[in-house]
């Protein structure tokens, strides 16, 4: 899951080697905090946060497959 959030986020940002994933596990609720650079957080959050929101789309649907609520959270 880390490595698809990573994936989405380095596909829409200028410069991917400033994008990193921290996973914060919990019993039943796994949150990814997602940090780009400065410049970039615009492209991954897209107009009225319709990137962000289909990024969370992708990110719920998966965990469901393997049982776990999954959390996107976006950091500056």
């Amino acid at each position: 899951m880390k490595e698809l959030v990573e994936a989405m986020a380095k596909a829409l940002v200028d410069k991917p080697e400033d994008v990193s994933v921290n996973e914060v596990d919990g019993e039943k609720t796994t949150v990814y905090e997602l940090r780009v650079a400065a410049g970039d957080l615009g492209k991954v959050i897209g107009k009225q946060g319709k990137t962000a929101r289909a990024m969370r789309t992708i990110l719920s649907a998966s965990g469901t497959k393997i049982g776990k609520r999954c959390v996107l959270e976006i950091l500056e």
